[in-house]
């Protein structure tokens, strides 16, 4: 198993491999609180309407469990925050969740909210149909922690600001659901969602398609995306090519080993092709972000969960069949605990992609981070140089 980790790290990460970094990328902190543990976007969502960025992040306290678990103290309460930039990520705000009605937690592990008298909301089923369309929209998918494998969606028509539900999401005659936010919208009454369901014994997870016409009052699926692994396949991130053409990208995980692979459908979700993976290695895995540039470039951003902890992006050229060298946009995290990034382009081309992570300058609790970087703005990691050797 060990040598299977090494052969992996040798065939990806090798010196003679080009490696690119972001020139004069900027790094903020959206969210840092002494104390706290700020963590997982990707769990969450982030949303766009020009310079205007939504992003949301869960809220905990910070206690060390050691070197292989999440540094956040189970035993008390977790909260789900939103933040907001009006300025292309520069600068960020903070909203709290039980004032804004965002997807509260749920479950009893996470021992519910820290507001005095909060009482949650119930999960219902939707009546009015959605409008896809709004100029305004926003869409946010989450897992409940209650019942496990029951996941839930809120929306809103005031970017964020506040959020009708939570409404009931079908399990698609599986044995659960773990729904995240990757949706791609049709029409005013049509989308198409990418969710992550249980597989046949149980256990995570297998990603499927699944679509309303109806503005949410009713979904049906679609498709699953590939056969059920031995592993897991999880966490989709999904871009419209054409009218009929859809990419998506896995977090996958089969024994000890962790990548990201890609699928294509021809026919808008019906079927799906296995296409070459754009990360053969991710030490401990991370989900990934796909995002379709202006200029009609794919750009995946991602977590990498082995030294040197980083956070990274990939560039194709042409809809995702090969894929640039990888991209260092930041290779200072303190430790694994790192990733699940969201991404957005911003008005004047810049990439503001949103992660959690600590470093040994703010200390060990973690932090949520954006880093604004340019697609257009790269250089090589020149071989022999310190930077080579960090990033290798």
């Amino acid at each position: 198993m060990l040598t299977t980790i090494l052969m992996a790290i040798l065939l990806t990460e090798l010196p003679g491999e080009p490696m690119l970094r972001a020139e004069d990328a900027t790094h903020v902190k959206v969210y840092y609180e002494a104390g706290r543990y700020g963590g997982w976007p990707a769990n969450h969502g982030i949303w766009s309407w020009g310079d205007e960025i939504l992003v949301g992040f869960s809220r905990g306290y910070y206690k060390d469990l050691g070197p292989t678990r999440h540094a956040i103290d189970r035993e008390k309460p977790e909260e789900f925050w939103l933040a907001r930039s009006l300025d292309g990520g520069e600068t960020w705000s903070l909203e709290h969740p039980t004032e804004k009605g965002f997807l509260i937690p749920r479950g009893k592990s996470l021992h519910g909210t820290e507001t005095p008298g909060q009482t949650l909301p119930p999960i219902t089923d939707m009546k009015e149909p959605m409008d896809f369309t709004h100029p305004d929209f926003a869409l946010a998918f989450r897992m409940d922690n209650i019942d496990g494998g029951q996941s839930r969606f809120e929306y809103s028509y005031d970017r964020g600001r506040t959020w009708k539900g939570p409404y009931r999401l079908p399990d698609f005659g599986t044995l659960g659901t773990a729904a995240r936010t990757d949706y791609l919208i049709n029409g005013k009454h049509d989308a198409l969602i990418f969710i992550t369901a249980g597989k046949q014994n149980g256990e995570e997870g297998r990603p499927l398609c699944a679509r309303t016409t109806d503005g949410g009052i009713t979904w049906e699926m679609v498709s699953w995306i590939g056969p059920e692994p031995e592993g897991f396949a999880i966490m989709p991130s999904t871009v419209r090519i054409s009218e009929t053409e859809l990419f998506t990208t896995l977090r996958r995980r089969e024994g000890t080993f962790r990548w990201i692979s890609a699928w294509r459908s021809l026919d808008n979700g019906a079927t799906w092709t296995q296409e070459k993976n754009p990360v053969d290695y991710l030490g401990e895995g991370n989900p990934p972000m796909l995002n379709k540039l202006r200029d009609g470039r794919l750009c995946l951003t991602y977590g990498f969960r082995a030294y040197p902890y980083s956070i990274r992006a990939r560039i194709s050229q042409d809809n995702g069949k090969t894929w640039g060298p990888q991209i260092m946009l930041r290779d200072d995290g303190r430790d694994r605990d790192v990733g699940y990034v969201r991404s957005v382009q911003r008005a004047d081309g810049k990439m503001v992609t949103v992660y959690y992570f600590d470093d040994e300058i703010s200390g060990p609790e973690r932090y949520i981070g954006a880093t604004l970087w340019d697609p257009d703005n790269l250089s090589e990691i020149v071989s022999g140089s310190r930077d080579r050797q960090r990033a290798f």
